[in-house]
C-alpha cells in the first residue's frame, strides 16, 4: 500500500509497559502500519492503583488520556471513557479503531459511534454467554452490529459474540508472555527433595486452592506449595492448610513484578492452576500458564474453560474438583522426572509456536488489515464523526 494502515488502538490493559504494552513493540519497524496507542493515565485494578507508564515506546506513538468513572461500582472496568478522544479520532482519521475492551463497554460503545470511517476491530475475552441488563445489552449489539472483525482469545469467547448478534470473521488471538524476563533459570533447583508446587493468582475461592490442598492431604507424594497472590479467600486458605496438618508445608507471599514472579516460578518443579467452572467464572486463559512454560516449568491444570487447550503439551489436565484424581497425579508427578523435564521442554515449545508478543502482533495485524476495507463500505451518513457524547461522563 502506498500509505502506511493508521491504526488507533484503545486498551487499558497496555496502561504498563510490564504487561499489555509490550506486545505493540513488535509493530517497530514495520513499514506498512502507523499504530497509535490510547491508554488510561490511571487504572484502578483489584484494588491496586496503576498509573501509566511514560509514552516513549518503541515503533508505536502512546497516548496517555485521562478517564472518567474509572472505578463506578461493580463495573467499574467497563464504564470508563475518554472525553478527549473525539478529538483524537478527527486529528489522526484513522483507518482502523481497535479496542482490546469488550462490546458492552461504554469506551465501545463511545470508540463506535466517534469512529468515522474506521473499520472496527474489537478482541474480546467474555467466554459465559450472559443476558446483560439495559443500558448493556443494546449497547452490546449496537457495538456489535458495526464491528468489521473479532479478535478472541478462545472458541467460547467466539461463541458468546455470534450469539450476541456477531456474524462476522473472527481471528483467534492468545496472550503473549516476555520471554526476555520469563526464561530458564540460570542454574536450576538441585534436583530431589519435596515436589515443589506453586501458583499465582488472586486467592479466591474458584481457583480450586482447596482441592490442591486436599490433595497434598491425600497424596503419598512429599509436597510443599507457595502461592504468590492476594486475595479474599488467605484466611480461609490458611485455616485449611493448618487443619490438614499442611501449615509448614504452604507459604504465601504478596504480589511481585514481573521479574519478581519470574523468579518464583523459576524455583518451582509444577505450577497448578485448577479454576473452578461457576455460573459466573470460567477461566479465559490463565496467563500464568504461558508465564511458566516459557521458564520451563510445567503445568498442572483443570479443565476449566481455556486451560487445557493453553497447557497443551506442557503439562497435566486433571478433572475440576477432583482433589483424588489430583492426589493420584501429584504421586505420579513427583515420581517422574524425566517426564516432567520433558514436558517443561514442551511447554517452551508450545510458547514459542503460540504465544511470543511476535505472535500475537502477526493475528493483530492480520486483523486490522482485513478491517481496513470496511472503512470504505460504511454509508457516509453511518461514518461521520460525530461530537463527542453529551454525557457527561464523556465530556
Amino acid at each position: 500500500m502506498s500509505e502506511p494502515l493508521r491504526v488507533l488502538s484503545i486498551a487499558h490493559p497496555a496502561v504498563s509497559r510490564e504487561a499489555g504494552r509490550l506486545r505493540y513493540h513488535a509493530f517497530a519497524g514495520n513499514p506498512d502500519l502507523d499504530v497509535h496507542l490510547v491508554v488510561p493515565a490511571r487504572w484502578h485494578q483489584f484494588g491496586r492503583v496503576l498509573d501509566a507508564d511514560p509514552p516513549d515506546d518503541p515503533g508505536i506513538t502512546v497516548h496517555v488520556l485521562p478517564i472518567r468513572l474509572p472505578k463506578a461500582g461493580p463495573m467499574g472496568w467497563y464504564l470508563h471513557v475518554y472525553p478527549a478522544l473525539g478529538r483524537l479520532i478527527r486529528r489522526l482519521d484513522p483507518d482502523v479503531i481497535h479496542l482490546w475492551e469488550e462490546p458492552w463497554s461504554v469506551v465501545a460503545l463511545q470508540a463506535c459511534l466517534l469512529r468515522g470511517r474506521a473499520g472496527l476491530v474489537l478482541e474480546v475475552d467474555q467466554n459465559i454467554l450472559k443476558r446483560l441488563p439495559p443500558p448493556f445489552e443494546a449497547m452490546r449489539r449496537f457495538t456489535l452490529a458495526r464491528t468489521a472483525h473479532v479478535l478472541a482469545r478462545s472458541p467460547d469467547a467466539e461463541a458468546v459474540v455470534r450469539a450476541s448478534g456477531y456474524a462476522g470473521p473472527v481471528t483467534p488471538i492468545g496472550y503473549g508472555v516476555d520471554t526476555a524476563t520469563f526464561r530458564p533459570a540460570a542454574a536450576p533447583p538441585p534436583p530431589g527433595g519435596p515436589l515443589r508446587l506453586g501458583y499465582v493468582g488472586r486467592l479466591v475461592v474458584e481457583k480450586g486452592l482447596d482441592d490442591l490442598l486436599d490433595a497434598m492431604a491425600r497424596s503419598p507424594a512429599e509436597t510443599r506449595l507457595a502461592l504468590m497472590g492476594e486475595g479474599p479467600h488467605e484466611a480461609a486458605l490458611r485455616a485449611r492448610a493448618a487443619a490438614l496438618g499442611l501449615a509448614e508445608r504452604v507459604s504465601i507471599q504478596g504480589w511481585a513484578p514481573p521479574a519478581g514472579v519470574a523468579r518464583f516460578i523459576q524455583g518451582l518443579d509444577a505450577l497448578v492452576l485448577l479454576t473452578r467452572t461457576t455460573a459466573a467464572v470460567r477461566e479465559q486463559f490463565g496467563r500464568v500458564i504461558i508465564e511458566a512454560q516459557a521458564c520451563g516449568v510445567p503445568v498442572i491444570g483443570s479443565t476449566g474453560g481455556a486451560i487445557p487447550s493453553v497447557v497443551g503439551p506442557g503439562g497435566w489436565i486433571v478433572p475440576e474438583s477432583d482433589p483424588d484424581a489430583l492426589a493420584r497425579l501429584l504421586a505420579a508427578v513427583a515420581a517422574s522426572p524425566d517426564e516432567r523435564a520433558a514436558r517443561g521442554a514442551a511447554g517452551r515449545r508450545n510458547v514459542a509456536a503460540r504465544f511470543t508478543y511476535a505472535a500475537v502482533a502477526a493475528a493483530l495485524a492480520r486483523a486490522w488489515m482485513a478491517a481496513a476495507p470496511a472503512r470504505r463500505e460504511i454509508p457516509p451518513e453511518e461514518g461521520m464523526v460525530t461530537p463527542d457524547p453529551p454525557h457527561p461522563s464523556s465530556g
